[in-house]
């Protein structure tokens, strides 16, 4: 490593992944670690940024970099899940600055790391469907887009919990009929290893399957909607209407229906999706704003992180699109063992039987 060029710390903590890379000023990719989920909603603010500390010690050591004792990254730009009420932004960021892992600290919502990995800055909507859903818009001249998004209590729907609840919930009526047959009834079963849904869905409530894990049945979904699961492909409708509704609010807080503006789509369960239901969505946002830009960001969040952390120390354009090409799945290792397992599964999905 050159000692002429500062040190980058970029971090996307999402709900069931933390990815973490340390860079160069000049866009030199020196490691990149994905470790468990970190955000405060789920873990508590503790927990959370034990989870960080955990990942960015695997990555400077990867990287040969001894951060702390004094040593610190120039830049941090942390992009986290659950950095949404103005309260818990606060907390968090006064938290990541008691840490010292770098001299200056940038914290932000995870959905804007979507934009900055799309568009290379910070204005526009992004709209990330992934463990959760959320929806954040920021324009040049200071208004911003906000969403709490607290779950069902703030009336949000979509993600890959709300999908494999629902999924679960057809399941069963399928079984005990009240609703119509589907694949996904045998489809779940296996993937709990139980007899049948209305098995998993007792687990679930005697707490011995986490409601969590519901999360990891958005692929069996996926994969029955693309084979024409008619309840599959019901969820799926249902996920696309809730990012249109999202949008359609940010569109109308920032006051652009009617101008153009950059529109970005993202998250795991979005990009796995494609064009199952992002051709409805971009449909649906063109009619509320014509002249909108809707792109799909295939870029790991992270990506994002480290270009916002670059303009954070006025790195040029070349340094962005050499992390840019850089970094991707291949150049990130996964660390198993940073939280006692793996990450959540995103491994093969068992056989659908369709009725």
């Amino acid at each position: 490593m050159s000692s002429d060029h500062a040190l980058i710390l970029a971090v996307d903590g999402g709900g069931s992944k933390t990815d973490v890379a340390l860079l160069q000023s000049d866009g030199e990719l020196l490691s990149a670690v994905r470790g468990p989920g970190s955000s405060p909603e789920h873990l508590g603010l503790e927990k959370a940024l034990a989870v960080v500390e955990r990942v960015i010690e695997a990555v400077a050591a990867d990287a040969g970099v001894a951060l702390g004792d004094g040593r610190r990254a120039e830049v941090g730009a942390f992009f986290m899940a659950g950095a949404d009420l103005a309260e818990d932004e606060r907390r968090l960021g006064t938290a990541l600055e008691a840490h010292g892992w770098a001299d200056r600290v940038h914290l932000a919502n995870d959905g804007f790391a979507l934009l900055w990995a799309a568009t290379g800055g910070e204005y526009g909507i992004a709209c990330a469907v992934g463990t959760g859903m959320n929806c954040v818009g920021r324009l040049e001249d200071g208004r911003r887009a906000w969403f709490p998004a607290l779950g069902a209590v703030t009336g949000d729907w979509g993600g890959g919990r709300d999908i494999g609840l629902a999924a679960l919930g057809v399941a069963v009526r399928a079984e005990d009929r009240r609703g119509p047959a589907t694949g996904l009834s045998a489809a779940i079963a296996s993937h709990f290893g139980c007899d049948t849904a209305t098995e998993v869905a007792v687990a679930v409530q005697k707490r011995r399957i986490d409601l969590f894990r519901l999360r990891e049945l958005a692929p069996i979904v996926l994969q029955a909607a693309r084979l024409g699961d008619p309840e599959a492909v019901a969820i799926f409708e249902r996920q696309g209407s809730a990012v249109v509704t999202f949008v359609r609010g940010a569109l109308l807080q920032l006051g652009v229906v009617s101008d153009p503006v950059d529109i970005v789509l993202g998250g795991s369960i979005m990009v796995a999706a494609g064009s199952l239901f992002v051709d409805g969505v971009r449909e649906g946002i063109r009619e509320l704003a014509p002249r909108s830009r809707v792109v799909v960001c295939r870029d790991r969040p992270v990506v994002g992180a480290a270009i916002a952390g670059l303009e954070m120390v006025g790195s040029d354009p070349v340094a962005a699109a050499r992390v840019r090409a850089m970094l991707d799945d291949s150049r990130i290792r996964v660390a198993p063992d940073l939280n006692g397992g793996p990450p959540p599964s995103t491994g093969p999905v068992p056989p659908l039987l369709l009725p």
